[in-house]
């Protein structure tokens, strides 16, 4: 039925809370100042350069900030979350609608009418959960988020493999999840582990991405189970625990983009007691580190390399 206030209100105060907290602790940890400036700016290397440089006398660093492919692709899938978030909440609580499915066979007509829209709401919520878990942008923030929280370096070759012919890649968006976000939080924040846990499931996203599933009753049934891998062994969810999944999404989104706003709001205001200038660091694959200056423009609230004029 869309998106209980209710719901979102609760888990915000676990996963809200919990998130400044591992904000202000990555201002504590993060290994230069201007780390997570890059996390909101997007620091990235440029592969696209490495040729034009080869040929040219003007050579130009690859090493670069700005939205970038990933970036604008991004900003799509951000306008179809938000115009979900802002036309499908629904005007009760989750409870009042338990209510009104709950077997009646007087009522069997409105409750089949109200669980066949559900079930429209709910094929149009796997297409947000697929957005946000498989955006390229969001795996690579939190990517680098945990990174900061460990006091490692802004990783400027971050990548996602493409293909299984691809060593160079930082792994698989399953492989980084998993591995690189998920279990590496565990001993930072044993609360996002246990949500991101309970919410990213490869075997939801294969059965959503593959068209694998069915609605029996109020019941989603996956046909991805395979008996032989521990990784496919849901037979099926409830529509409650796909409603708690999604919400827990949401709810991430929610304070992915509030983080980043306040990251930016912080840095804007340190800029401009600074000239309107913060470093950043570079960090090449040989191990050379060294820093260049991103410029602020207050007007706008945005970032890009400074140009000594």
């Amino acid at each position: 039925m869309g998106i209980y206030h209710d719901i979102v209100k609760g888990k915000n105060k676990l996963i809200g809370t919990e998130l400044i907290r591992l904000l202000d602790l990555a201002w504590d940890n993060q290994g230069h100042i201007g780390d997570l400036l890059l996390f909101h700016v997007n620091g990235f290397f440029n592969e696209e350069l490495v040729p034009f440089n080869e040929h040219s006398t003007k050579k130009l660093n690859p090493h670069v900030v700005g939205p970038g492919k990933e970036g604008h692709s991004e900003h799509a899938h951000y306008k179809f979350i938000h115009l979900y978030k802002t036309t499908n909440t629904a005007k009760i609580t989750y409870q009042e609608y338990l209510e009104l499915v709950k077997w009646d066979p007087k009522r069997k007509k409105e409750i089949d009418k109200l669980v066949e829209f559900e079930e429209l709401s709910i094929q149009i919520e796997m297409l947000v959960y697929l957005k946000f878990w498989e955006a390229d942008m969001i795996i690579k923030k939190l990517y680098q988020f945990v990174r900061i929280l460990h006091g490692e370096p802004y990783d400027w070759y971050f990548k996602i493999a493409e293909s299984a012919r691809d060593p160079e890649a930082t792994g698989t968006r399953q492989d980084i999840l998993r591995n690189h976000i998920r279990d590496k939080i565990q001993s930072i924040s044993p609360i996002l582990y246990d949500v991101l846990k309970s919410t990213y499931k490869t075997q939801i996203r294969n059965s959503i991405a593959h068209s694998k599933y069915s609605f029996h009753g109020r019941n989603i049934h996956l046909n991805n189970y395979i008996e032989e891998d521990p990784a496919s062994q849901l037979r099926g969810m409830t529509f409650d625990e796909w409603i708690d999944i999604f919400h827990n999404t949401i709810c991430l989104q929610n304070e992915y983009i509030r983080i980043n706003n306040l990251i930016n709001e912080a840095y804007g205001k340190m800029a401009i007691e600074n000239d309107n200038i913060i470093p950043i660091q570079i960090n090449e694959k040989d191990g050379r580190q060294y820093e260049l200056p991103l410029e602020y423009r207050p007007e706008f609230k945005d970032w890009s390399y400074y140009n000594e004029k």
